[in-house]
């Protein structure tokens, strides 16, 4: 990813009480942000809870690799929101290991779910759909922050995590989905053609008459 520098030649931001802001954020921005921040941690201090009690390996890798990752960018988010200035280094993209050309679909018999009684019967599939759960919060959370915030670069950089969030949370799909703990219900092959085929491509392509710009 490019890095977040500011135009040079921009003039500097002007508070209406009269001078330059020095605190470059606004109050939702603020608040959202800490919000945001405070999300974070908690999905990384449970991948730290739960990371000694999963049993499959692919899976253990997956929350290291991501882990890892989410540091990263607290890190960058912490760093660009306390100064307001570029991080360390530019947005990374999550690489996900697990394949998105074997997904099964269709419902298999199953026992009925419910609550467990105890620690005891927690399991890999509990974990992850938990780590699931909090990507998806965690990931909504960035995305309405995203509308409010109005420094450039905290901007850009919550903006350009969302993508990797919900890269990491389909990954761990991908995982439950092959060990058949998320199953994938579908219509039948009639009713998908059925919806498929109920859009069809826009004709008009401009909201000028004649198709110019306005100037």
């Amino acid at each position: 990813m490019q890095p977040f520098n500011m135009n040079p030649n921009e003039a500097p931001q002007k508070n209406i009480h009269g001078g330059t802001v020095q605190l470059n954020h606004g109050g939702h921005e603020v608040n959202d942000m800490h919000e945001v921040l405070d999300a974070a941690i908690n999905v990384l201090n449970e991948y730290m809870i739960h990371y000694p009690s999963v049993k499959d390996p692919e899976l253990k890798q997956m929350m290291d690799r991501q882990y890892r990752f989410m540091v990263d960018e607290y890190n960058m988010l912490v760093q660009c929101f306390s100064t307001g200035q570029d991080p360390a280094h530019g947005t990374k993209s999550y690489q996900m290991t697990q394949s998105n050309e074997t997904i099964t679909y269709g419902l298999k018999p199953s026992q009925p779910k419910k609550p467990i009684q105890s620690t005891a019967e927690v399991n890999d599939s509990h974990i992850a759909g938990h780590l699931i759960g909090l990507i998806k919060a965690a990931t909504s959370g960035k995305t309405m922050a995203a509308f409010e915030v109005t420094n450039p670069v905290v901007r850009r950089v919550l903006q350009d995590s969302i993508p990797n969030c919900i890269e990491m949370g389909y990954e761990l799909f991908l995982w439950q989905n092959k060990h058949g703990h998320y199953q994938v219900p579908q219509y039948t092959a009639q009713d998908t053609q059925a919806i498929l085929q109920s859009f069809a491509p826009a004709t008009g392509a401009s909201l000028s008459p004649t198709g110019q710009m306005l100037q």
